[in-house]
């Protein structure tokens, strides 16, 4: 064990930890018996996700607890037991039903932190339909991408959203057949081309059988970026309930009672696993808040609504150690029993931090989209090496991995050597593919593992430390953002001629998107234009994607092929090594 590490014993917990002991846990588990947690629909009818999020507490004794707690941006407050829950995600898989939806069709909700998203995810759910989630605060270009991959059948998004970013694209989009709008403040709409979603609800039954549903019937499509082409879409089955469900109770320690607060956006795939299953399929009480960061506000709801276990982001902690722990202190935050962060690596810092501050760790971890939960975690029973994404969930093998010159893989066995992180597949939650893309999808895989793309190591305790992306994948406040999208977009601005994106360090988002932008004969650069380009990918990508700083280049470096090198683009900026520039492209060529 390093110096550093936080310590942690059998007086520190509030109460006993779902996983007590890591190794008899690991050689304990198995996903099959994880699997017997869970009810399956009746008459062995198979397995869905929305049965075991809310069906099967709502005809137990759970029926009349609250399930998720909303909070509006104004101070209103909605709460809705399972049993709501579940009357009101049958009405809504009714409404699909009504508007021809049904097994198999994609339905994309693309909404803020309202009651009407989670209804509808669980409604999709129980139709077998499949449910998509999408940033609300994308630009038009990102969502109209997205709904073409998957080729939307159905879109729930609420009236301003859809007047904003989706009106104008629905020409482009023919396999869009339906439209169910949210109105503002519970209003009714009359959007030409759209359905009321509460009226449509109101005139569907509050009753619903869900059909037959194999364990591999695909249930959720959630995009990731990457560094070349198109968005991915990941699927997952209905069969990752099993890995929700175990995650959330052995990683994020949920026990019944328990007030569950996961601040991720649901367009997310935290925000869908953690945000809407995990919480459910355990049983406890979910708070949503609908606005967004703000210190007082979230500290004020940590204390009115006694969140006992808290899941956020490494950026939003850094934005609350950059307001000071003063402010911490004037709320009584005594319901805290265990704080968890994913999204990108936690700062030792922040994980020392929230230790003077709460009282409390910050307990890292590691997933990804394509794994669908929790794969890497430091326990709540665990010692914290602040930095460490901590150690592999029972059920789930991982290694550090080299590719060797022939292109079969092995796995490194010495501690602390850096290769890429890499898993064995079998897990419930694990991707079946990119939708429609599977040449795309084989090659995560060499060597019997999953390769993630991430580089990390391996110390000699098995605590595994995140080091870096393999790609050029940017990571910025939790989210991903692939170059590529980016540089799409910018080239579409009639004074550029080539685009190249970068990650840059930055203190609180970890990482910022900036572009480097050569322009076309005719046009000079100056700081109007600068502010030009910077609102018009905004405008086009969203606040979310869009860079937030852009310099002017005579020309990009390119290798002899063509493509942009933005690992170049990169140590330059940073002052780093160059590397290896054998296949630059030369102006003597």
């Amino acid at each position: 064990m390093s110096s550093d590490t936080i310590i942690k014993s059998p007086r520190d917990w509030r109460e006993a930890p779902n996983l007590r002991d890591y190794e008899a846990a690991r050689a304990d588990f198995s996903w099959e018996a994880a699997r017997r947690e869970l009810e399956g629909l009746p008459d062995n009818l198979g397995l869905n996700i929305a049965h075991e999020a809310v069906d099967r507490h709502a005809s137990g004794p759970k029926r009349d607890q609250p399930a998720i707690r909303c909070l509006g941006k104004k101070g209103d407050v909605r709460e809705f037991t399972y049993g709501e829950l579940s009357a009101l995600s049958n009405r809504f898989a009714n409404a699909l039903q009504r508007v021809g939806a049904g097994k198999g069709d994609r339905v994309y909700v693309m909404a803020g932190r309202i009651p009407e998203l989670y209804i509808a995810a669980l409604g999709a759910l129980k139709n077998r339909s499949v449910f998509c989630p999408l940033f609300s605060a994308f630009g038009p270009e990102p969502v109209r991408s997205r709904l073409a991959i998957g080729q939307a059948r159905v879109l729930v998004t609420t009236e301003s959203l859809y007047e904003r970013k989706i009106s104008r694209l629905r020409s482009s989009l023919p396999f869009l057949e339906s439209v169910l709008l949210i109105g503002e403040a519970g209003k009714s709409t009359n959007a030409p081309g759209t359905h009321d979603y509460h009226r449509l609800l109101n005139q569907c039954s509050d009753r619903f059988s869900i059909a037959a549903t194999a364990p591999e019937d695909v249930a959720l499509l959630h995009f990731t970026s990457g560094t070349t082409g198109t968005p991915k879409g990941a699927v997952h089955v209905h069969e990752a309930v099993v890995a929700h469900h175990a995650t959330g109770k052995l990683a994020l320690d949920l026990h019944p009672g328990d007030v569950f607060w996961c601040t991720a956006d649901p367009g997310w795939v935290t925000g869908a696993s953690y945000g809407v299953i995990a919480p459910l399929t355990n049983g406890v009480t979910s708070i949503v808040d609908e606005a967004g960061f703000d210190p007082d506000r979230w500290y004020g709801i940590l204390q009115n609504h006694k969140v006992s276990v808290w899941y956020t982001a490494p950026t939003a902690i850094r934005m609350l150690m950059k307001a000071g722990s003063a402010l911490a202190r004037k709320y009584d935050l005594h319901a805290l029993r265990f704080l968890a962060s994913v999204g990108e690596p936690l700062n030792p810092e922040a994980v020392v931090w929230g230790k003077e501050t709460f009282g409390l760790p910050f307990h890292d971890n590691w997933w990804q989209t394509e794994t669908g939960g929790i794969m890497i975690a430091n326990f709540a029973s665990m010692n914290i090496k602040p930095g460490s994404m901590g150690r592999p969930l029972p059920g789930v093998e991982a290694a550090i991995v080299r590719k060797k010159s022939n292109g079969t893989v092995e796995a490194i066995q010495e501690p602390n050597v850096e290769g890429e992180l890499a898993l064995r597949p079998g897990w419930p939650s694990m991707f079946r593919g990119y939708w429609n893309e599977p040449q795309r999808y084989e090659k995560c895989f060499a060597g019997g593992y999953y390769l993630t793309g991430d580089l990390a190591r391996r110390d000699a305790d098995g605590y595994y430390w995140f080091v870096g992306r393999k790609d050029d994948v940017i990571k910025t406040s939790g989210h991903l953002v692939g170059p590529f999208e980016v540089e799409s977009a910018l080239m579409e601005h009639k004074a550029v001629a080539e685009a190249g994106v970068i990650g840059k360090p930055d203190p609180v988002a970890m990482e910022i998107v900036k572009a480097f932008v050569s322009l076309k004969e005719g046009y000079a650069e100056s700081e109007d234009l600068r502010r030009e380009l910077l609102g018009f990918a905004r405008t086009r990508l969203g606040a979310a994607v869009a860079p937030k700083q852009i310099d002017f280049v005579a020309a990009l470096p390119r290798t002899r092929s063509g493509k942009i090198m933005r690992r170049l683009l990169k140590a330059r900026e940073l002052g780093l090594p160059e590397g290896d520039l054998s296949t630059l492209e030369t102006s003597e060529e």
